[in-house]
């Protein structure tokens, strides 16, 4: 079961690109300078589904609302400008690697109840494509299609005329092995249910600036289970995002926005083991970790970090992104994104820009890694996202 589940996962995190949500292995204590990952299971979902926030950096809880804010901070979608929109993003998966069949399929859509609330919806699907199965023998036991999928829908509404608040419900679905039999054990896809909340603040300098804040909570919820073997349990990527905007208007043409997220995964850090075999950590050993409970880990997730202070500070990832609009019409962009070495390592640069005409909105975005350790999956991709927004309410 885990020999298929680690080989799945590979593939999904395409080596070392998502290396922080990696297995968790035994390893000399994190105060010596080495690595120590955190697991979850269903790490698509950290993954920005618009080409939006992807071209900034992967920036969004202070980001102009627009019609992927469920993805990050879902209070926004009460200061939306139009009525009602919807938005699909195709992100090819690996092509920098040969293979064609992965790919990551985002759509949403929102409506605007009224000047102070909104409703919405998602659908995030992730497919790995198809899998040669074989036997310890290596006959052939046919072919299977992993995949993951994500149903979500939120409300939101203003608190006060710069405040708003935002709820979801997650359905989340991870069919590993579509139930076949692996070193015969049974195994099932994993089925959980979250929650988001995030809050959303938004004011005007003057004239020609302005600023905005939001805070976000996503992934709340169960664990997911591949087998009727509880030792199996996986956290979902439960996630605090945190981070604010600027956005300066020069004249009608002319707009510039700046922008800061700050991320921590809300799940716990596994234990590590010294050069003299003994476990370091909050946790006696793996068997302890992993029963942990969901809501137990989101408030050991602050403490529990074998490194202490030093190493919780370093779970802690940094989004820098800047977007430049003409006319409101033409969009460039840029961002950069940092973890630390002993979480994952992931550092790139981000370009991405965006056409509006009338209703109809396109964006694109490009990933270039700054660091040779690893491969990301999106490197040298082409990522696209295209939105349809009705009836302006902005007065």
């Amino acid at each position: 079961m885990k020999k298929i589940l680690a080989t799945i996962t590979l593939l999904l995190l395409a080596g070392a690109a998502m290396a922080q949500q990696a297995t968790p292995k035994a390893s000399t204590n994190y105060t010596g300078g080495n690595k120590n990952y955190i697991s979850t299971g269903m790490p698509i979902l950290l993954i920005a589904p618009d080409a939006v926030s992807a071209g900034m950096g992967d920036v969004g809880v202070a980001t102009n609302p627009d019609v992927y804010s469920a993805h990050w901070n879902n209070a926004k979608y009460a200061f939306i400008d139009n009525k009602s929109g919807i938005g699909l993003t195709y992100t090819p998966w690996l092509r920098n690697l040969g293979l064609s069949d992965m790919n990551l399929l985002y759509l949403a859509g929102y409506y605007k109840i009224n000047n102070s609330s909104a409703i919405a919806a998602g659908l995030t699907y992730f497919t790995l494509g198809d899998i040669q199965h074989t036997d310890e023998e290596g006959a052939d036991k046919g072919t299977f299609m992993p995949n993951e999928f994500a149903i979500d829908v939120t409300y939101s509404m203003k608190i006060s005329d710069n405040l708003s608040l935002g709820a979801s419900g997650r359905f989340i679905r991870d069919d590993l092995t579509n139930g076949q039999d692996i070193e015969n054990q049974s195994t099932k896809a994993a089925n959980a249910l979250a929650a988001d909340i995030g809050l959303y603040y938004q004011q005007d300098i003057d004239q020609k600036q302005s600023f905005a804040a939001g805070a976000h909570i996503s992934n709340l919820g169960s664990k997911l289970s591949y087998s009727d073997d509880d030792t199996q349990n996986e956290f979902l990527p439960a996630n605090f995002r945190f981070g604010g905007r600027y956005t300066y208007d020069a004249d009608e043409y002319n707009k510039i926005n700046v922008m800061v997220d700050f991320n921590k995964l809300l799940v716990p850090t596994p234990p590590t083991v010294n050069e003299d075999g003994d476990v370091v950590g909050y946790y006696e050993n793996m068997a302890d970790y992993r029963s942990t409970g969901s809501i137990a880990g989101v408030f050991n997730s602050f403490h529990d970090a074998p490194g202490g202070f030093k190493e919780e500070i370093s779970e802690i990832t940094l989004s820098l992104g800047a977007e430049y609009w003409y006319a409101n019409t033409f969009a460039v962009r840029a961002g950069y994104f940092y973890e630390s070495a002993n979480k994952g390592g992931r550092k790139y640069i981000t370009l991405g820009g965006g056409v509006k005409y009338n209703m109809f909105v396109i964006d694109l975005a490009y990933l270039i890694p700054t660091t040779s350790f690893g491969n990301n999956p999106l490197s040298n991709t082409i990522r696209i996202s295209l939105a349809l927004n009705f009836a302006n309410t902005k007065k």
